[in-house]
């Protein structure tokens, strides 16, 4: 038998490759900013994605602000103002830059 197949607490050789926070899906995330103004970010996406022009499509769909952050463990993380979780996740399956199945959206 392998040391890795089947086995969910094997460790993983790729890890340090990939970085400790890199999984297969993409997490819309809705942070809370003030009392009543939030953010939305969107992390795991391909890195060979230009994340300017998606920027720019996000900014210009939803009429609002954002912009691309680079984390150490996250990759390039999009951060966008307002709550646009659901409209976010339906033009990513939208526009097949990924499966609804490989999307988790987050918070209230």
């Amino acid at each position: 038998m392998l040391a890795n197949q089947g086995d969910p607490f094997a460790a993983h050789d790729d890890i340090s490759e990939k970085g400790p926070a890199h999984t297969d899906f993409i997490h819309i995330r809705m942070q809370p900013r003030t009392a009543r103004k939030f953010i939305t970010t969107i992390e795991g996406l391909n890195a060979q994605i230009d994340f300017n022009k998606l920027l720019r499509a996000f900014r210009k769909l939803f009429n609002c602000n954002g912009t691309v952050v680079t984390d150490p463990e996250l990759g390039q993380v999009i951060q966008l103002q307002g709550d646009h979780r659901n409209e976010v996740a339906q033009f990513l399956v939208q526009e097949q830059l990924a499966a609804r199945d490989k999307i988790k959206l987050h918070g209230g």
